[in-house]
Formats: structure tokens, sequence, C-alpha cells
């Protein structure tokens, strides 16, 4: 399992036409390109695309160069300064028997 984070730094004054993109959810089917975790994080100034799936650098390579999922991209254009930028995972650390999953289903249980 891979997982690839993409950032990017907002323009000033785009949050919540940023945050409105993200309500309406990707225009692409996660499970199709192969993804098996997918999650969009919004911060400020900034927004953090997290991809999780096996061989997920070649998924996002093959994503970017589908012009039908790119230009689904488009609308993120105005909204963002600079080239967003992939940030590739290094060190990664899960207590034994719990993931991503079981842990928010402990939480929301609580």
């Amino acid at each position: 399992m891979q997982r690839v984070v993409v950032t990017a730094k907002l323009k000033p004054g785009s949050h919540e036409a940023a945050a409105e993109l993200l309500r309406a959810g990707p225009q692409y089917d996660p499970g199709e390109i192969g993804l098996v975790r997918h999650g969009v994080y919004l911060g400020s100034s900034e927004v953090v695309f997290l991809f999780e799936g096996p061989d997920v650098e070649n998924r996002l390579r093959d994503i970017l160069n589908d012009q039908a999922v790119t230009a689904s991209f488009a609308a993120w254009g105005p909204l963002l300064e600079g080239t967003p930028s992939a940030a590739h995972e290094l060190y990664y650390w899960e207590a034994a028997g719990e993931s991503a999953d079981s842990a928010a289903s402990a939480t929301s249980d609580a």
C-alpha cells in the first residue's frame, strides 16, 4: 500500500470556494481508479489531498494523463497559488490491529 500527499497553497480569499468544491466531492470515482482511501484536508491557506492504494504513484500519473479527469481539476486553477507539489511517504506508523477505519469507528462509537 502506498500513500501520496499533494499540497497546494490557496490564493487569499479562496477558502470558501475551495470548501464548496470539496463538499461536491471528487469529479471521479476513487474506487474506479484503484484508490483504497482518499481524503482532502482544507486549512486556512492550503489544501492537502491524500491518495492511498496499491501502486498509487503510477495510478496518479495515469489520472493526470486522463484528459477527462484533469478537466475536472480545472475548477481548482483560479483558487491555487503556484503549482501543487507531491510529498511521498517516507515514514508511517500504525498500531498493531488498528487501521484508520477502525480508529475512526472507535472514536464515533464513544
